[in-house]
């Protein structure tokens, strides 16, 4: 049995959330799908002061108690995560972005190995191909492998054709998300490959064991590894795991 959870950034119980629906009856039909919606406006989640804590003594040393491990938790226990957003002013819901903000140590520290992770966008005209876009990367930066997302069309008055064209776009995304649940760990892309070897580099010359993200490496042993994860990168890309080191030395000041 597969978990999956979708986290919506609305407010109200409307368009998006119909279309998380929607996206779960599909994704359910394929079998052996465990799926739960999550409204982030039910958990307390304060705003990001800024302090660096979590990045350099750790995430329990945040000033705010409130309830981001318990919703790092959900997530931790999932196969899968749906990202489900209304287009606010070009961009995701407030709730979504905080989101983000409050687990951006993890982009330092990435945890979320073998699990994919999809976006849904609702819009009135334009702008949703760019926040799937930025919703997959931050997925990619915590650790998760990405499933094409979809924008859904929701002005209203909302006409039957639209309707139509939704669920078929809804359809196609539950299809492709499915395949990317049942897929194991895949392997780097050069993009990713070259953002862990530089900033592990620069971690190593820059920081010492004071530093939570510095002792982090230290013992998942990503100091001495190809990448993350044990995988295989294959000539090419040892080769530019070796560039991508020295790169990260020669820029290091």
């Amino acid at each position: 049995m597969k978990r999956v959870i979708a986290l919506i950034g609305s407010q109200r119980k409307k368009e998006t959330y119909d279309a998380v629906l929607n996206f779960g009856e599909y994704l359910t039909s394929h079998g052996g799908i465990e799926f739960e919606t999550i409204f982030l406006h039910d958990y307390n989640l304060g705003f990001c002061t800024g302090c660096k804590l979590c990045f350099d003594k750790g995430e329990e040393y945040c000033p705010l108690k409130d309830d981001r491990d318990l919703l790092i938790e959900k997530i931790s226990r999932s196969d899968g995560v749906i990202f489900a957003s209304p287009n606010y002013a070009f961009h995701v819901s407030a709730r979504m972005k905080n989101l983000f903000d409050r687990l951006a140590f993890i982009f330092h520290r990435p945890r979320f190995w073998g699990k994919a992770c999809m976006s849904i966008v609702a819009q009135g005209i334009f702008g949703g191909n760019k926040i799937v876009k930025y919703l997959n990367s931050m997925g990619e930066n915590l650790g998760f492998h990405t499933s094409r997302g979809c924008v859904l069309q929701t002005l209203e008055p909302t006409t039957e054709a639209m309707r139509r064209k939704n669920d078929r776009e809804i359809q196609r995304a539950a299809t492709a998300f499915y395949k990317a649940l049942m897929c194991s760990t895949l392997p780097p892309s050069i993009f990713r490959l070259m953002m862990f070897r530089i900033s592990r580099t620069k971690i190593r010359m820059m920081l010492n064991e004071e530093y939570r993200d510095f002792r982090y490496y230290q013992e998942h042993g990503w100091f001495e590894s190809d990448y993350y994860y044990e995988t295989s990168l294959g000539l090419l890309k040892k080769v530019m795991g070796s560039f991508f080191d020295f790169i990260g030395r020669k820029t290091t000041v």
